[in-house]
């Protein structure tokens, strides 16, 4: 059986052309929702007399034939057919003989493409959905445990005020509630049909659109057919909103592998989340981090690449836009294993709730809340941040740190300071008395857990 659109040409392509021109390498992937768009499109053309109805179920019983092959895995798909929907075609070709023809009435596989992919998508943002819900279960879990964990919180990496572990868990808990509601967002824009716009311009049969797209579970249909076959906006989307979502990723990972150093000895993850090394025995390495963080790159790649795809593309459809699959398909498998992978290792990892605490105890963190009793007693607080500082300093060059420094000293520099200083000092005080609305205070960290159990179900 020659090429199912070769009958323009009298030339025949050498393999290698075959090989660079064809798809079905990586589109295969869209070989089940090809089939059930294929399903309703067959129906929608018995609906609409387009097809009779031994037609149709001719047609219909060939294709579920070949969906039970692609089930118990006895297809085998090839380059000669180029594409996942030639090589469909010609499987029901063999199943039922010419009749197979009739199926592409009304439609090409420029609509039939942007439909299978709207399908894909639709199916993976939901599972992405879940996975999101999932970690943010473990992370709300997790900090429900840890509300009076103490650690340090950082800017510019530097030891800043004590804070909740809890408190630095919720906040990851916001970032992927934001990722979610982008995703449940984005169906609306995937949930549309292009399926009936043909190769750009519609068709002369008259098929009925609205009930393809019903068949198939979609809100909608294109409006505009030249529009239907080259939009590619809403993979830009799912890789736009899979790009912030492993950005998110990543950021956690970073502070999981500061966490697990010697340096810190905050946290240790447990031997299915890390690897050792070949030569040095005492190694426990936070691989499955590492790789979250270094996949990154590859998923912000897949957006750039198909923006760049896209940007000079003249409607409607073009070749380029086989170059719009790849990335898509490699972008839902990266974030999906590493959703996984980060409910695992985050739900599983231990704390040295000790050393965190520690770490508060032998810096200068609290010094917020000693400018913070000076203002409270009425000193102006740009003069209370330059008394600390200087004290900071002094304290610097003696080895000490503000809660060694006796009384007496700091009350020859102010009297305001009585000895409730030290009480103050505290790392946990300091968490305690932040009750403004979203901020590290034990209370507000309680509230805001939950918050978000209420916003889970549970």
């Amino acid at each position: 059986m020659g090429k199912l659109w070769g009958g323009r040409f009298e030339g025949k392509n050498e393999a290698w052309i075959d090989a660079f021109g064809a798809s079905i390498a990586f589109d295969q992937k869209l070989a089940k929702q090809d089939i059930q768009g294929s399903l309703a499109h067959v129906q929608m053309l018995a609906k609409t007399g387009i097809l009779t109805g031994e037609e149709a179920t001719q047609i219909s019983d060939g294709l579920r034939a070949v969906q039970q092959k692609l089930l118990d895995g006895k297809l085998t798909f090839t380059i000669e057919n180029e594409d996942i929907h030639l090589n469909i075609e010609k499987y029901l070709h063999e199943e039922i003989g010419p009749v197979a023809g009739k199926l592409h009435t009304g439609r090409s596989r420029n609509d039939q493409v942007a439909t299978d992919m709207h399908l894909y998508l639709k199916e993976i943002v939901g599972e992405v959905i879940e996975k999101i819900q999932l970690l943010r279960e473990v992370l709300v879990n997790k900090a429900e445990e840890n509300i009076e964990t103490i650690m340090p919180g950082y800017t510019h990496l530097q030891h800043a005020q004590p804070i909740s572990f809890a408190h630095h868990m919720m906040a990851y808990y916001g970032m992927l509630s934001r990722d979610q509601e982008r995703f449940s967002e984005s169906i609306k824009r995937i949930d549309i049909s292009p399926l009936g716009s043909a190769a750009l311009a519609g068709t002369t049969f008259p098929i009925d659109r609205e009930y393809a797209a019903e068949l198939l579970g979609f809100s909608a249909i294109y409006e505009n057919s030249l529009d239907g076959v080259s939009d590619r906006d809403f993979i830009l989307e799912f890789l736009s909103n899979s790009s912030i979502l492993i950005m998110h990723l990543s950021r956690f990972c970073e502070e999981i592998i500061l966490w697990c150093s010697h340096e810190f000895q905050f946290v240790e993850l447990t031997d299915t989340f890390s690897t050792g090394s070949s030569i040095m025995p005492q190694k426990k390495n936070p691989d499955m981090a590492e790789l979250i963080r270094g996949k990154s790159g590859r998923v912000f790649g897949n957006l750039f690449a198909l923006l760049t795809v896209l940007k000079g593309l003249p409607l409607a459809y073009n070749k380029d836009l086989q170059e719009d699959k790849e990335g898509m398909f490699d972008t839902a498998e990266t974030i999906l294993t590493s959703l996984d992978i980060m409910a695992g290792m985050v739900e599983t990892m231990s704390l040295n709730k000790e050393i965190m605490e520690q770490s508060t105890e032998k810096d200068f963190s609290n010094a917020t809340e000693l400018a913070d009793y000076l203002a409270s007693k009425g000193m102006p607080f740009r003069q209370a941040h330059e008394v600390v500082g200087k004290l900071v300093l002094d304290c610097t060059k003696k080895g000490i740190y503000l809660q060694d420094v006796p009384l007496e000293e700091y009350q020859a520099i102010t009297p305001l300071i009585q000895a409730d200083i030290y009480h103050t000092l505290a790392s946990k005080t300091a968490i305690e008395r932040r009750h403004s609305a979203g901020g590290t205070g034990f209370d507000q960290v309680r509230s805001a857990i939950e918050k978000g159990k209420k916003e889970l179900g549970k």
